[in-house]
């Protein structure tokens, strides 16, 4: 095996590599030896980059939530904050659908009771937000903070809009991952975008303009669903014409 200097980028192999087992055994794989294997690395390459496996999980879930972000920065941005805000639930729950280990692990939830991401020093000294979850975390708040600058909801602190969507979010997204909506034909429109609408409801927004830009919100994330179901085909009859 090639040693570990032969890979300057021996950190986002390791990340990726860890990614990778995740999504397809589960957390159950994230052992040092099986990610430094699938890495291409050898074992201490894991204690080298990162000190350990728990320190790994961390650099984990910062990826996942850098590209949660990066699906937030593509959500396309219009004058109405309620859209843009349906939207991103919708965005991020697509996300947590494709990526239910990953998603789990950014929130610290199971990692079978062996590994837990490092969270670094205690929350008591408010340092419990990673770098990379305030950065995805500060898309959300700035929708909050247009809903409240355009008088969409009454004057209110952004930081408290945010902190109860995202509770609204998360909640409604570990519910589904954990099967507990199989009953409902569409669990985010008939679920997860009414609720987001209640709670906004319940700060001072119109309902029926609150109503009116969640649907605009489900309009577009169907028509986005629809053409990413189609392009495939699509390729596969160009490759065929093509024969």
């Amino acid at each position: 095996m090639a040693t570990d200097r032969t890979f300057p980028d021996a950190r986002t192999r390791l990340v990726e590599a860890a990614i990778r087992l995740l999504a397809a055994n589960g957390p159950s794989e994230v052992k040092a030896r099986s990610v430094s294997s699938e890495a291409g690395l050898s074992t201490m390459g894991v204690y080298t980059y990162f000190g350990g496996v728990p320190e790994l999980l961390q650099a984990v879930a910062d990826e996942g939530f850098g590209r949660q972000a990066a699906i937030f920065a593509r959500v396309a941005i219009t004058d109405d904050p309620m859209t843009d805000l349906c939207a991103m639930a919708l965005a991020c729950r697509d996300f947590a659908r494709c990526n239910p280990h990953l998603y789990d692990l950014m929130f610290g939830l199971s990692i079978h009771g062996r590994y837990s991401p490092s969270r670094g020093t205690p929350a008591s000294e408010s340092k419990e937000r990673s770098a990379a979850f305030t950065a995805s975390y500060a898309y959300l708040l700035r929708e909050c903070a247009r809903l409240v600058d355009t008088d969409c909801v009454r004057k209110i602190d952004p930081d408290l809009i945010a902190a109860q969507l995202w509770s609204t979010l998360h909640g409604f997204i570990m519910l589904e991952l954990g099967g507990y909506f199989v009953a409902f034909a569409d669990p985010a429109s008939e679920v997860l975008v009414p609720m987001c609408v209640n709670l906004i409801v319940g700060l001072d927004a119109d309902r029926k303009s609150a109503e009116s830009s969640a649907a605009a919100a489900i309009a577009g994330w169907a028509s986005s669903l629809g053409a990413r179901s189609v392009a495939p085909r699509s390729r596969k009859a160009r490759a065929r014409s093509a024969s």
